[in-house]
């Protein structure tokens, strides 16, 4: 190591924040520095970065040495130093002094700020007992130090614990369901062997740039690319094949080409024998629920159905990505099981460049005790559901699951204020004179305008840091590569200095993030950190094989599941389908609310973060409505029309966009817009629902129920 490089002395006690050494000067006299994009993405790509001096950084580029980004990298962070060295940033610690939500400060000290904030907790927990704190995060960093640190002071506190539902606990049900681990088939695989690859439910145009990547590679080989999403993305425009369903009725579509293909006699029944749970009655069943049934729910024609199943069943080398949207229904455990039983209907999984993936990040043996404080877990405390924020604030007894009020919070890594659904309960709540939150950020957010006490935070090229993947297999460390700007502090360092204030002991907490992640390393068996990033991180790639299940499914009887054990995964599993189908319990139009809307990620937004960005918001104009031309027509709205759009929990003002390519009934949200942005001060959030999806919870985004008229 060279000795201008990390000290990587504990937290507390003259950590350096000194450039990383590795990294080469370019033509220009620019060093360039290797680093990992942490945002909420499964790409975690890996990046070469600018370093213009010790505290500024210049482009972001994709880097070489991961041949899944292979020098591919989306335009928000492309553009990275536009947020990093924002005018905006939070810079020193701030102490509120005028009403919540009025974004009313003044500048305090850090030991002034961290005592208050103890104070707080032990006064509120010593009223009303440890639960009434709770720590609230998310992924606004995917690096697991920085990211999952605020649980070990959770655990050793005795603070409510924090179920973790956003994004994936649908998906990640509904895979795990049928596969046994979330893990698949790699993409690269695509490149040179699929001859048919199925985007389900995401738009990686906008949300995972480098699928395409190696999507379009396949596609100028010759093979098919066929999108399934309810409207016509970036990504749609792309495919030679895209199939807009109704929202939530993917399960529906995927029973009818399973339909089709033991009637027309692709499913391949060695396979299905030897890999397979219950392949004879998945047939019966599916002989009940023809092309004609799923035309009627999903609102695709019986060829369109017909069609894509012969193509599926017909092209072995046939690649599934399964992405988070579809999953973002009340229905989406059932429907993403529904897709990946597709591949194991056709054994398809037996072809290199066929099979499924929706995630990778089953495959790492990374034992993450140390950096959560899991031997600290006490069961009987409280867990409370992270979409059902609006409720518990506000008071409602079974999100509490009976306990005492949430009358403390300490949030990092998230804006709830902006990306909670009920959004009108979330403000509710955050403005609650006995609700004392703390909000450590990098901006003064909707969220942190609502604190008592805002804390400036480090971006991720400030501070160290290591990352697992789910789109790729690649297990990556990064150091920090400039410095951070005034009294900005990393995660780790804000919750160990909380933990001397509360008395909360656990080795974590004298240690630096390069320690923890050192330590945790080598208890998994894996490269030591500083190994890792030289070599620029370590692939764990489980082979052929093994991606395809070729050596057995990971159950005891080593078989796929057509019949999920779906009570195992939560007390209304017993509700669910034994086999896969169409589950209707979705928010289904009515005369009062005849549009579904789909609240679908934006290009240049990643959920609340880079809206500050000026190109950003240049790029995305303003919150708009996408609706079927026919639609438009039928009501009399044209191109910029202001509409009210709404239903019984809340509503808000957008602007007109007539858009085909989605079907009439159906309307497109792009972007986790800021509430400022809208003229009633809230935000497309205040529509959706804190309900929580089958089995066990789960945010419903994309399963809305609305009105739309002209303002009164």
């Amino acid at each position: 190591m060279a000795p201008d490089d990390h000290s990587h002395a504990p937290a507390g006690r003259g950590h350096s924040y000194a450039p990383a050494a590795r990294g080469k000067a370019n033509l220009a006299g620019v060093t360039i520095v290797p680093s990992v994009c942490p945002h909420d993405c499964t790409s975690t790509c890996a990046l070469d970065v600018e370093r213009l001096d010790s505290r500024r950084i210049g482009r972001v580029r994709g880097s070489m040495r991961n041949d899944y980004t292979a020098g591919v990298i989306c335009e928000k962070v492309a553009r990275y130093a536009e947020r990093i060295h924002h005018p905006d940033r939070l810079v020193k610690p701030l102490r509120r002094v005028g009403p919540k939500g009025s974004r009313q400060f003044a500048e305090i000290s850090w030991t002034d700020a961290l005592d208050i904030v103890a104070e707080q907790f032990i006064a509120k927990a010593r009223r009303h007992g440890t639960e009434t704190v709770w720590p609230y995060y998310y992924a606004g960093t995917m690096g697991l130090v920085q990211r999952d640190g605020i649980n070990r002071l959770c655990h050793v506190m005795k603070y409510s614990r924090y179920f973790s539902t956003i994004c994936v606990t649908l998906a990640d049900t509904g895979w795990i369901a049928g596969v046994g681990a979330k893990r698949g088939a790699d993409v690269r695989e695509v490149d040179h062997h699929s001859d048919l690859v199925v985007i389900w439910g995401g738009n990686p145009v906008n949300t995972q740039v480098n699928v395409m990547t190696h999507a379009m590679r396949a596609k100028k080989r010759g093979a098919t690319l066929v999108v399934v999403d309810p409207y016509r993305t970036g990504t749609a425009e792309q495919a030679d094949i895209h199939l807009a369903v109704r929202p939530g009725t993917d399960g529906a579509l995927a029973v009818a080409v399973m339909h089709v293909l033991f009637k027309e006699g692709f499913a391949d029944w060695d396979y299905l024998r030897r890999y397979t749970d219950a392949p004879e009655e998945l047939a019966a069943h599916v002989a009940q629920r023809p092309p004609e049934w799923a035309a009627a729910i999903t609102g695709l024609s019986v060829d369109q159905i017909v069609s894509f199943a012969r193509l599926y069943g017909r092209t072995k080398a046939s690649f599934i990505r399964c992405h988070h949207g579809f999953s973002r229904s009340r229905n989406g455990a059932v429907n993403m099981h529904a897709v990946a039983s597709l591949a194991a209907v056709t054994g398809a999984w037996q072809h290199k460049g066929g099979g499924a993936l929706y995630g990778h990040t089953g495959m790492y043996p990374l034992k993450r005790s140390l950096i959560e404080g899991l031997d600290a877990v006490d069961p009987s405390i409280r867990d409370l559901d992270q979409s059902r924020l609006g409720p518990i604030l506000t008071g409602d007894r079974e999100a509490l699951k009976n306990g005492s009020p949430v009358t403390a919070m300490l949030i990092q890594n998230t804006n709830p204020a902006m990306v909670c659904p009920e959004l009108e309960l979330v403000h509710k709540g955050f403005a609650r004179e006995d609700l004392f939150t703390c909000v450590h950020e990098q901006f003064l957010t909707e969220t942190a305008s609502f604190a008592d006490i805002v804390l400036p935070a480090t971006m991720f090229l400030e501070h160290d840091d290591f990352y697992t993947a789910s789109g790729h297999t690649f297990f990556q460390v990064t150091k920090a590569v400039i410095e951070p700007p005034g009294e900005c502090r990393e995660n780790h360092w804000v919750i160990s200095e909380l933990a001397k204030r509360l008395g909360a002991r656990h080795r974590g907490f004298d240690m630096s993030v390069w320690e923890i992640m050192d330590e945790t390393l080598r208890v998994s068996g894996m490269w030591d950190a500083e190994t890792n990033w030289q070599k620029g991180g370590q692939d764990f790639h489980l082979g052929f094989e093994t991606s395809h299940f070729l050596d057995g499914f990971p159950w005891p009887d080593k078989k796929f599941r057509f019949k999920p054990d779906w009570a195992a995964y939560g007390p209304r599993g017993r509700e669910m389908p034994v086999l896969p189908d169409h589950f209707d319990v979705i928010d289904n139009p009515t005369p009062d609310k005849p549009f579904r809307m789909v609240a679908a990620p934006a290009r240049t937004f990643l959920n609340s973060t880079f809206t500050e960005t000026p190109s950003s918001q240049k790029r995305e104009v303003r919150p708009t409505v996408m609706m079927n031309p026919d639609d438009c027509q039928a009501l009399g709205f044209v191109e910029g029309d202001r509409l009210e759009i709404g239903n019984d929990r809340g509503k808000t003002i957008v602007h007109c966009r007539p858009k085909a390519g989605q079907q009439c009934g159906v309307v497109i949200v792009e972007g986790v817009w800021p509430n400022r942005n809208f003229e009633t001060g809230i935000g497309i959030n205040a529509l959706t629902s804190a309900d929580p999806g089958w089995p066990n919870g789960g945010a419903v985004f994309h399963d809305t129920a609305v009105w739309i008229r002209r303002p009164a």
